[in-house]
């Protein structure tokens, strides 16, 4: 009987970021873990894909992991209106001159 090893969300997570952040090649990160390098690979495509949302589970989050997500979804938006913000102030500033 073959029975299929299950990887945690944080194991996949440290594992892309070995390659991602840490400079790590995909060859050596998954030799270093001793996993197959194509499923590294497959981990690390899903997660670019999903923009760092992937292997979310079974969908059911806690009230604590709900909260973060919102939170990181306002602090996101924030960031994206500081910068329109910026960036129209300094043309009003131009166009005063």
């Amino acid at each position: 009987m073959n029975t299929r090893k299950k990887y945690t969300k944080e194991f996949k997570l440290d594992a892309i970021s070995l390659v991602l952040d840490q400079g790590y090649t995909r060859v050596e990160a998954a030799k270093n873990l001793n996993i197959n390098v194509k499923m590294l690979c497959r981990w690390i495509n899903e997660y670019q894909a999903d923009d760092g949302q992937a292997f979310r589970g079974n969908g059911r989050l806690t009230l604590e992991q709900e909260e973060i997500r919102r939170l990181k979804e306002e602090n996101r938006r924030l960031k994206m209106e500081k910068e329109v913000l910026k960036k129209a102030a300094v043309f009003f500033a131009k166009e005063t001159r």
